[in-house]
């Protein structure tokens, strides 16, 4: 699938703007770049991190914390593994090819 970033909150790794190919159901690992469901509302995608797995569930954080409006497990814990849409493997829009 394809995502389209919005927001500052993947400052310096990826800008608003940027499009991403993204593996559904994709082993992630920690480190990885990740598509999530926001708890708060489940249509709401969102890009983050997978910064660790803890009680079944992993731990996502943005790169810029000091982004306005920015959402990671900070503000709602750990999300399930059920939550995880895909891991990023490639922005291809704008700026340079990046494999992740």
């Amino acid at each position: 699938m394809r995502v389209r970033v919005a927001g500052e909150s993947m400052l310096p790794a990826l800008r608003p703007g940027d499009w991403l190919w993204v593996r559904r159901g994709a082993v992630v690992r920690p480190g990885d770049l990740v598509v999530a469901r926001l708890p708060s509302d489940p249509a709401v995608l969102i890009v983050k991190r997978a910064a660790w797995e803890a009680d079944g569930g992993w731990w996502l954080e943005s790169d810029n914390q000091r982004a306005p409006g920015r959402r990671d497990s900070w503000d709602f814990g750990a999300l399930p593994a059920s939550a995880i849409v895909g891991r990023v493997v490639l922005r291809y829009w704008p700026g340079l090819w990046r494999a992740r």
